[in-house]
């Protein structure tokens, strides 16, 4: 009974964020997108985190959802520049999501973490928030803190 109440508040949910404008830019704007976002993580000592997804892509409007829950929304706020980049219909932006060893054919939403240099970190291999829809909020939570910057250095 749990799993169909949980079911219900996400279709539900997903079905007004779905209504919303697109989440992600014009794929074109990528590259100016990234050059931007790295400069300003650079200022900032923060990480970054590249989204790769599309706008149809209903695991991609969850993510955005749950990266917008009050504690997630804290975390990246402090410790990440968020970079979304579109991917179209798996035939844009391909460059970047090789360069950033995400395998699109894995499924998306997937993410890179990059330093604040922009050297990458970690990237998301086996499609891990590719069903981001039977995920909780929480899963979201454990991947920002686990990859925010270790304030003590």
């Amino acid at each position: 009974m749990k799993y169909l109440s949980v079911l219900l508040s996400i279709l539900a949910v997903t079905a007004v964020h779905a209504s919303r404008p697109d989440i992600y830019a014009d794929p074109a704007r990528a590259p100016a997108d990234l050059a931007v976002g790295l400069k300003a993580a650079a200022a900032g000592h923060k990480r970054v985190i590249l989204d790769f997804g599309g706008n149809w892509c209903g695991d991609c409007r969850v993510l955005d959802l749950y990266f917008h829950d009050p504690v997630n929304s804290a975390l990246l706020e402090a410790n990440f520049v968020l970079i979304l980049v579109n991917i179209g219909e798996y035939d844009r932006n391909l460059d970047l999501a090789a360069r950033y060893g995400i395998p699109l054919k894995k499924g998306v939403p997937a993410l890179a973490v990059l330093s604040e240099r922009g050297e990458l970190l970690y990237s998301q291999k086996s499609g891990e928030f590719e069903a981001m829809r039977h995920m909780s909020s929480s899963s979201v939570t454990d991947f920002l803190t686990h990859w925010k910057a270790d304030s003590s250095k």
